[in-house]
């Protein structure tokens, strides 16, 4: 791929979508105006906006599509796919803080793959446990926008150990514009948006997708401070079953080896037998969902 970067020009469009959450969106906007190497589009997607979300981003001039209520991540993100510019789209969160050089270090993957297909996730720093092998964590630099350590973050996110990772999903995280276009964006079955991540991976995976790589040297806070809380959740969890035949965790853990340490020689491997006994595994839990769909619809007849 080209190497030659004109600093001046947006690289990436970076699309993030917000719901009232303005002083988690200011930092966010700061650290991407302080800390990105390259020149980006930003855009906005205002969900509702009435704490003075709608106002700021009109004032500063952002680029932005609004809609008067919560329209969720899956609406949100594919809304703003009409407005970018540039031919890389970075999906992230208005809670994430980045650190230096995140983009250069995404960049640089992107300039090594051998065609388009490819998805990129930067690794997140997070205050609390996860049991994600692919995020740095805990690691606790503030919970909030008062709490937030900056200067601390940024002395010493380079120094927590980590490794580049496979299964990259999370945001952020960089396709280029023509594989999100094969694979129409992100899938709005899944309003307001729980599960979407691993089903955008998956139909990536459908598309020829293998490498899925998470970077370790493009280091992202984030807050996790969840919009999640304040809406009504999909049943993502068994709407990705009962599309894909297998559980999201399945699919993540036997495909893409979530979290494992990335090593290229490894990047084709299936794990098949534990593929196999859990995708059996799958097809009962399916069968029971049904069954239990089915049974709720006749006394609720």
């Amino acid at each position: 791929m080209n190497n030659d970067v004109t600093i001046q020009k947006p690289l990436f469009s970076i699309l993030i979508p917000t719901w009232n959450n303005l002083a988690f969106l200011k930092l966010c906007l700061k650290s991407i105006t302080k800390n990105s190497t390259f020149n980006h589009q930003i855009l906005i997607h205002v969900n509702d906006g009435s704490d003075g979300t709608l106002e700021w981003v009109k004032k500063n001039n952002i680029t932005y599509t609004h809609s008067e209520q919560n329209i969720g991540i899956c609406w949100s993100l594919n809304l703003l796919r009409t407005k970018v510019e540039t031919d890389y789209i970075v999906y992230m969160n208005d809670d994430m803080y980045v650190c230096p050089e995140w983009d250069k270090m995404l960049w640089n993957e992107v300039n090594k793959a051998p065609d388009k297909l490819f998805f990129f996730s930067s690794t997140l720093i997070q205050p609390f446990p996860c049991g994600n092998k692919g995020v740095i964590a805990p690691a606790n630099f503030g919970e909030d926008t008062e709490s937030f350590q900056e200067e601390k973050l940024l002395k010493e996110y380079k120094t927590l150990p980590h490794h580049d990772w496979f299964g990259a999903t999370p945001p952020p995280n960089i396709v280029h514009r023509d594989i999100w276009d094969l694979v129409g964006g992100y899938s709005v079955e899944y309003s307001p948006g729980m599960y979407s991540d691993p089903d955008f991976s998956a139909k990536l995976w459908m598309a020829g997708v293998r490498l899925f790589k998470g970077v370790s040297d493009s280091r992202v806070y984030h807050f996790e401070a969840r919009s999640t809380t304040r809406v009504k959740k999909n049943k993502g969890h068994i709407q990705f079953l009962l599309k894909w035949g297998i559980t999201s965790g399945s699919f993540r853990k036997d495909m893409m080896k979530k979290g494992e340490i990335f090593d290229e020689m490894r990047l084709c491997n299936i794990y098949h037998k534990k593929l196999r006994r859990d995708i059996f595994r799958s097809k009962l839990k399916k069968i029971l969902y049904l069954f239990q769909d089915g049974l709720a619809k006749k006394l609720w007849e």
